[in-house]
């Protein structure tokens, strides 16, 4: 697959705006920078960070076992997957393919970028529908997105059927795996080097607790990742984003320990909402939460929120009439959930 083809002819001929670290690199501090009109009293923040987080990008390369040119950051995953329709949909033309239920921004930033959506529903065990999906797309269809293990069903997809997709969809494939770190399956990064149309997306968001500082990650070939260089904003990723993310990568035995901690109140919550009357359906999770069905999702919103607990309502998803999302928490709220539950009738 040539990834030419499917780039924007815009994007292609587009001279990127180089900033005034991009020119200059060596930050010795023998140097005087008078160079790009910072503030000139050093307060920690006072000059502009490394356009290209290479610190960070070094300590997930080692993590990761992936090459720092195949490595992407942005402001968030959403960032990410903005600039991932910016480079290869043509607006008012070209259009993308959702698997519905899944996360709901893929369509937003479509929306925003005037390209078009096509959905095709999972199947009922939430699965890609591979043969569906390749029959509702056409020429102008240039990207999959595949959100495994998917939000908000919890699920990992077959490794067989996504790699269906990866050879027979005609334009690039990106997985989500903003959830891989609690999943049981292999991360898609192992086999980056084999499909040349595949995108990776994660997060520090989740697994590394580090929401708050909004810093998502993008591996790729070498190809899409020069690319994404060209188009993203000068200085995307903050000096502080940069510095904690540093530091918490810094930290894997903390990291795999919080983990293993969600992954057993992950299954003592399952157990424990086995014995609730009115859950009628408790759905696999590779994910930090768990999708339940109820009798009636509105009414046991509302009562969750009246006993203080704040859940997320999906009953209005495809295929998820009466469904309940379930974030896992400390020991001590998912045991505040469990009561809450027990408490209401």
């Amino acid at each position: 697959m040539d990834i030419q083809n499917l780039i924007r002819d815009n994007i292609k001929a587009l001279k990127p705006y180089s900033s005034a670290r991009d020119e200059f690199k060596d930050f010795n501090e023998s140097k005087v920078f008078l160079d790009a009109n910072e503030n000139p009293f050093e307060n920690g923040v006072n000059r502009y960070p490394d356009p290209q987080q290479l610190k960070v990008k070094e300590k997930l390369s080692k993590i990761k076992n992936i090459k720092i040119d195949s490595i992407f950051l942005g402001n968030g995953s959403d960032e990410i997957l903005d600039l991932i329709i910016r480079v290869f949909c043509e607006p008012n033309q070209d259009n993308i393919v959702t698997l519905p239920p899944t996360y709901g921004m893929y369509e937003v930033l479509a929306n925003i970028n005037a390209v078009k959506v096509i959905k095709v529903n999972l199947s009922d065990s939430f699965q890609p529908q591979v043969e569906q999906i390749l029959k509702a797309s056409n020429e102008d269809s240039k990207i999959l997105f595949l959100c495994s293990p998917n939000n908000p069903t919890g699920n990992s997809f077959s490794e067989n059927e996504v790699e269906k997709l990866l050879k027979s969809f005609r334009g690039i494939v990106v997985i989500d795996e903003a959830y891989i770190d609690f999943s049981k399956q292999e991360s898609w990064l192992n086999k980056l080097n084999d499909f040349p149309n595949l995108i990776i997306t994660q997060t520090l968001s989740k697994a590394y607790g580090m929401a708050g500082i909004r810093l998502g990650a993008c591996y790729a070939s070498e190809e899409i990742i020069s690319i994404l260089n060209r188009i993203k904003p000068p200085y995307n990723v903050n000096e502080l984003t940069q510095l904690k993310a540093i530091e918490r990568l810094s930290k894997p035995k903390e990291v795999s320990k919080e983990i293993q901690q969600i992954l057993l109140q992950r299954e003592w919550l399952i157990s424990e909402l086995d014995n609730i009357s009115f859950i009628n359906k408790i759905y696999p999770s590779d994910a930090n939460f768990i999708l339940v069905k109820v009798d009636d999702a509105n009414k046991r919103y509302s009562q969750l929120l009246e006993n203080g607990i704040v859940i997320r309502n999906r009953t209005n998803q495809p295929l998820c009439e009466n469904c309940l999302r379930l974030t896992i928490g400390t020991k001590l709220e998912n045991k505040k959930l469990i009561n809450a539950f027990k408490s209401i009738k």
